[in-house]
């Protein structure tokens, strides 16, 4: 599905009465059109308002699967669960796209194809299983296996960004509060300190000479990193190579390397481990994983135990050959072929891995607010000594 404008519009029926409506579309001729097509007068529409990727995914997929899941399993049918959704959902772009899926249904397309269209709407694995659900009459248990799966992974995407954002923020307000101090608070300080005629300790001396340069010089170096960040992240950013070398810098970090690691995991396997229960093979789960996987490195990891897959090597020997894979991977998923209940380990490995992060997750934040607590009180206090110290040798000056 290609980028779309949400627009408000009011036409006139064949009754006469103004009636107002919503669509979703790329152009307002389209709009225009689609009245037409449904025997209404256009009266005015609204500029569209953009319909950005974050209002699909997330929380809004998730409790639309969850509904509609519980929707099927109350013996509702599929066009009517489609048309109830749409008619009760709170926000305008959904209620457009389910009114579009109940029309493409009510035509007599597979939900499956459907969805397959909305690909900024829907992860692929999604077309797997509801395909898999249509051809077995399971189609509830396969959109509650969806929505348990995507609640999983976005609780442990939260908690993960949570453990990253914490410490950033501590730091972003630290050097905030100290820029403060050295542009405003310091330089009241330097003219106070000019009357008295005397040598300023070097520790007050450095700092003043400190806000001097930033008071100078600062805006234009803001300008300047902005304009970097700007560019970087407009001109570098969407090449795979720049991106590439990010996540290598991020993997190379402790502490935060492991809960990528561990959050990429836990991913892979909670697909792999579903797709299996679901009655799809390895190989389109590794598939499914591919697609729905971020991480480059990652990726191309997925895409090597694919080829070795594809050449004959059992599972846990694939998963060897990939550093980014641990040998418990290994150990649980050659027991599991040999066995025969792969799909159960699998199962655990996702289990593990999301109680992993979730654990080190909590242990980072609780490790790092006191030393980042500390880190702030040195660098506040220090200063506040800086600006009071020579007021402290005040009567060594006087004397």
């Amino acid at each position: 599905m290609t980028s779309r404008r949400l627009f408000l519009w009011q036409a006139i029926n064949s009754q006469g009465e103004l009636v107002p409506g919503e669509s979703l579309a790329e152009r307002k001729e389209q709009v225009y059109q689609l009245l037409i097509e449904q025997n209404l007068q256009p009266y005015q529409v609204a500029r569209g308002k953009p319909v950005g990727r974050r209002q699909w995914r997330g929380e809004a997929l998730t409790l639309f699967t969850r509904q509609l899941a519980t929707l099927l399993q109350a013996g509702l049918p599929l066009m009517n669960a489609l048309q109830l959704l749409a008619q009760q959902h709170q926000s305008a772009p959904w209620r457009c796209l389910l009114q579009e899926i109940g029309e493409h249904v009510a035509q007599g397309q597979p939900l499956s194809e459907v969805t397959a269209g909305y690909h900024d709407v829907f992860p692929p694995i999604y077309r797997q299983l509801i395909t898999l659900g249509e051809l077995t009459g399971n189609l509830d248990r396969c959109c509650q296996q969806l929505a348990q799966q995507q609640e999983e992974q976005q609780k442990l995407r939260k908690k993960v960004l949570k453990a990253i954002r914490y410490p950033l923020f501590i730091c972003a307000v630290t050097i905030l509060v100290s820029l403060l101090m050295l542009l405003m608070v310091l330089p009241e300080f330097a003219s106070v300190y000019q009357s008295f005629d005397a040598p300023l300790p070097w520790f007050t001396q450095g700092l003043m000479n400190l806000s001097a340069l930033l008071v100078s010089a600062g805006p234009y170096v803001l300008l300047a990193g902005a304009l970097l960040a700007g560019g970087y992240w407009r001109c570098c950013h969407p090449h795979s190579r720049w991106r590439r070398r990010e996540q290598r810098l991020c993997l190379r970090l402790p502490l935060i390397a492991q809960l990528i690691k561990g959050a990429s995991l836990s991913q892979i396997f909670r697909t792999l481990h579903m797709t299996q229960q679901a009655g799809l093979t390895l190989l389109e789960g590794l598939d499914a994983a591919l697609l729905s996987m971020e991480n480059l490195f990652f990726r191309q990891a997925l895409e090597n135990i694919r080829q070795r897959l594809n050449q004959g090597l059992p599972l846990y020997q694939a998963l060897a050959e990939q550093p980014l894979f641990p040998p418990l991977c290994q150990q649980l998923a050659r027991v599991g072929e040999e066995s025969g209940t792969l799909d159960t380990l699998l199962g655990k490995l996702a289990s593990w891995h999301e109680q992993q992060t979730h654990e080190l997750a909590d242990a980072l934040a609780q490790t790092l607010e006191p030393l980042l607590m500390l880190t702030i009180g040195i660098i506040v206090g220090g200063l506040v000594i800086a600006m009071y110290l020579p007021i402290f040798q005040l009567g060594t000056v006087l004397g």
